[in-house]
């Protein structure tokens, strides 16, 4: 099997921050929010930047570009399970960006993440407009900011606890809300491989905890947890246990299999975990790749006390049971055929009336 391994460098901030000559880099956020009257929402917003002829995705590598970006976005309605999600395969990047003393990102006219203070960003797409603020120092994963997978190795970053305040779009109105968001930013040396298939969540325990916990790889697998407390101290521990719960929910776009469901023993923290989705039916595809995204309920155990939490839960690496040409193809008949008869449905009703 290849191995993709480079030499640590320890990481430096705000320098770290911006983009690297890697062949794959992302900065994504995710979060659960709250209107003032109760209503729950979680968002997820993610730019990826990328080398397409050697991160080897098929449908990626024969864009004659040095760098390419593109963007992946949901707002859920967790009251309503209602589910919007936007998948931008190549997004246009202002040139400006990446040149600022802090994180600076403008892509597609209408996205826009900056950091007008360390840590501290503004979040803009045409479903949410959010101030994050930072209350933690960034947890390094595996207290370096950098992990070895087996196969490969990555840098790893987390800023967990940012207090959150704006507005997201539920249809045509825009609405306050406010709660606490996630950020990572990863970046790694190597291409896709066979072997990227994880489950993935973030943790925000109600005791001021806050977990990364992950399982990574298929034929060879890594198992991390990292957790930051309130005082910004930072334990790490590779012996976790994950059992799935409950039945799967298969995907009626991709027929693809999801755990949605898990109990996860972190004995080393003395932590017992449950998480639930909020909403079940949360699949992302993005040419041949699918996945599973979204806001997750969390019951906790430690030293005997339940303690509440919320978090986010991504799993990679369920096969597709579809063909991707039927995939598609459905997708265009429910994206726009029938926005389409909608439209002609309203056009034909005003004309009805106007013969009133």
């Amino acid at each position: 099997m290849p191995q993709y391994k480079e030499k640590f460098k320890p990481l430096k901030f705000p320098k770290d921050e911006q983009k690297h000559d890697h062949i794959i880099e992302w900065w994504y956020f995710n979060g659960n929010l709250k209107t003032k009257d109760g209503r729950s929402f979680s968002y997820m917003n993610t730019i990826f930047a990328t080398k397409p002829k050697l991160v080897h995705i098929p449908f990626l590598s024969k864009i004659p570009v040095k760098t390419l970006y593109f963007s992946h976005y949901l707002l859920t309605d967790n009251d309503r399970h209602k589910f919007v999600e936007k998948i931008n395969p190549i997004c246009l990047v202002d040139p400006n960006s990446f040149t600022k003393p802090l994180l600076w990102i403008n892509y597609d006219n209408t996205c826009l993440i900056e950091e007008p203070k360390l840590f501290n960003y503004h979040v803009v797409n045409e479903l949410i407009d959010l101030n994050l603020k930072q209350t933690k120092k960034p947890l390094l994963v595996n207290k370096r900011g950098f992990m070895d997978l087996e196969v490969k190795t990555t840098y790893y970053y987390s800023l967990t606890n940012l207090k959150t305040k704006g507005m997201v779009k539920i249809g045509n109105t825009w609405q306050e809300v406010e709660g606490l968001s996630w950020m990572d930013h990863q970046w790694a040396q190597t291409p896709l491989t066979g072997d990227d298939k994880w489950t993935w969540f973030s943790v925000q325990l109600a005791n001021g905890l806050d977990i990364l916990i992950f399982v990574y790889g298929d034929k060879v697998r890594t198992y991390h947890a990292s957790m930051i407390d309130r005082k910004n101290k930072i334990l790490t521990s590779n012996d976790i246990l994950i059992k799935e719960k409950g039945k799967k929910f298969i995907s009626t776009q991709t027929g693809a299999a999801y755990n949605l469901e898990y109990e996860i023993y972190l004995p080393d923290f003395g932590i017992e975990l449950q998480t639930k989705p909020y909403n079940r039916s949360q699949e992302m595809v993005f040419g041949t790749l699918n996945y599973w995204e979204g806001g997750v309920d969390v019951k906790a155990k430690m030293n005997g006390k339940e303690i509440s939490g919320q978090g986010f839960m991504e799993l990679v690496g369920s096969p597709m049971k579809k063909s991707l040409t039927n995939v598609y193809l459905n997708r265009f008949k429910k994206d726009y055929l029938n926005k389409g008869l909608r439209l002609l449905s309203k056009e034909f009703l005003e004309k009805f009336r106007a013969y009133q």
